[in-house]
């Protein structure tokens, strides 16, 4: 029951998100993000040098850079998910599943490799760009339109993560173009990379909590002997 609720929030999300796109995509532009953060240069904007569509989101995150990375470099259809709204990603036919743990096999991107949306035939990325526990970015490009997909991992004053996450689209100047960039995609995209964010939150953090118990048992137990 819990789930169906989920799912039939998620797909209201998605519906409230486009239609109410015109009044607050100024927010959801920048869900998270400083407006320092926004106006940055980042790893991977050059690849689209002149975005007709522009995101900038951001997240803290209560875990240590390694950990962080070690969920982000896991995504991707047929790898770990992408920790989003699976059941709006399979009713489109992308078979997608969430890894609730960090998978070894998966830790190692270089450049030139693939990063499924789908099975066989559907939308990928390729990585353009690894520094490890620093930056992923990502590249889409076909004859209509070309994306660039960053993510940047930072350490707070606290030793924690600030993650930044910039969309750069530019895409052949037709109406219909612009009218399946502007009010379908971006929108929809904010929603599942908003519950990407959150859920890759949730995992990192947990991780660390678990971690920081183990050590403080450790410790206790050290003092007790």
């Amino acid at each position: 029951m819990q789930r169906f609720l989920q799912n039939i929030l998620a797909m209201l999300a998605a519906a409230g998100a486009v239609l109410s796109s015109p009044f607050l995509r100024r927010w959801y532009r920048r869900w998270g993000a400083t407006p320092e953060e926004a106006a940055r240069s980042l790893p991977g904007d050059e690849l689209v040098p002149r975005p007709r569509l522009t995101t900038t989101r951001a997240i803290s995150i209560a875990a240590p850079v390694q950990t962080v990375w070690s969920w982000l470099v896991q995504i991707g259809q047929g790898r770990g998910g992408f920790y989003s709204y699976k059941s709006l990603e399979n009713l489109a036919g992308c078979s997608i599943g969430n890894e609730d743990r960090i998978v070894p096999a998966l830790q190692l991107l270089q450049v030139g490799d693939r990063i499924e949306l789908g099975p066989a035939g559907y939308p990928h990325f390729t990585v353009a760009a690894v520094d490890r526990m620093r930056s992923l970015v990502l590249q889409n490009r076909d004859d209509e339109a070309m994306i660039g997909w960053t993510f940047v991992l930072e350490t707070d004053a606290g030793g924690d993560t600030r993650l930044i996450v910039r969309d750069r689209t530019d895409f052949v100047p037709t109406l219909w173009q612009y009218l399946l960039w502007r009010f379908l995609s971006e929108p929809i995209h904010f929603v599942m990379e908003r519950k990407m964010l959150l859920g890759l939150k949730q995992r990192a953090e947990a991780v660390a909590a678990q971690a920081q118990r183990a050590h403080t048992d450790m410790h206790e137990a050290r003092r007790a002997a």
